[in-house]
């Protein structure tokens, strides 16, 4: 079965798209319609503007959706998933792609999700760490034995999880990390604790905006981050969108789940080939490639 999977943010790159903005006429349209809703021009900051410019959260989330879902678009007929799952913002990719969001209402909802956790990182100072080489169990029990908020954030591969939280405790996370022997434990340069009880303001903000658009059954099973299973019904699909920002991105458990689902290909659609290389550390005899 073909697996379709969709990036998350930091897979933005300068130039992202305007190949297909060049040489496809849907994709021009697409482009030109973003523009509109967005109300300013994305495309030229995608195209032709600076990594500075880029990385402007009200930017960086609507080009890595908008990559994702017209490059999806412009594959036509040999667009045919059996399955999609998202990392992410790229779990917005996916239910547009699979016909779950319309084009419009999932563009909406990525800029207002982008501004609603730029608010709820200037509430209070916050970040991440990436912990390598280490079990899961450990850096669960380490985070759930801190005072100061400290969760598990991304379970991106074995041996490989992100953790979330408060400035405070992500450091004293690190240094026991450490002393317990990860082979690595690196602060990230990010704006906020992602995927944490922190990011609550920004939950409940995107809560009324999804609560408002029309989700419709994809035309296949979208494996969501929340519970890393597969999922078709419409509510269902609402109600883990709305844990989304306050739940942590089961990626490891999302890729054995369609593995054990008869997932035998997997194909990243949209910038970068981050997730291929997140699936071959699951199992490295899986094909992969980029749409």
């Amino acid at each position: 079965m073909k697996a379709y999977i969709f990036p998350g943010q930091g897979a933005q790159f300068i130039g992202m798209g305007k190949d297909l903005y060049d040489n496809s006429d849907v994709a021009k349209e697409m482009f030109e319609k973003a523009n509109e809703i967005l109300g300013f021009r994305i495309t030229d900051i995608m195209f032709n503007g600076t990594d500075e410019q880029l990385k402007e959260t009200k930017v960086t989330q609507p080009a890595i959706f908008l990559h994702s879902v017209i490059l999806a678009k412009t594959l036509g007929n040999d667009f045919k998933p059996e399955m999609v799952a998202g990392h992410s913002l790229g779990e917005f990719s996916a239910l547009v792609s699979a016909n779950a969001l319309s084009f419009e209402d999932g563009l909406r909802l990525v800029s207002a999700r982008a501004l609603a956790m730029q608010k709820a990182c200037e509430i209070e100072k916050s970040t991440m760490a990436a912990i390598l080489g280490m079990e899961d169990k450990i850096v669960e029990e380490t985070c759930q034995n801190i005072e100061d908020i400290v969760v598990p954030a991304n379970y991106n591969s074995p041996g490989q999880i992100v953790i979330s939280g408060s400035v405070k405790g992500i450091d004293l996370a690190i240094e026991i990390l450490n002393e317990l022997g990860a082979k690595r434990a690196l602060k990230l340069n990010v704006g906020g604790a992602f995927h944490s009880p922190l990011m609550e303001p920004a939950r409940t903000e995107l809560e009324e905006a999804i609560n408002k658009v029309q989700i419709s059954k994809p035309i296949c099973p979208i494996y969501q981050n929340v519970t890393a299973q597969a999922v078709t019904e419409p509510f269902e699909i609402k109600l883990n969108l709305n844990k989304q920002l306050t739940a942590p991105v089961r990626w490891t458990q999302t890729v054995i789940n369609m593995l054990d689902g008869g997932a035998a290909d997997f194909t990243e659609v949209g910038p970068g080939k981050v997730l291929q290389g997140l699936v071959k550390k699951v199992d490295r005899k899986i094909p992969t490639q980029s749409a």
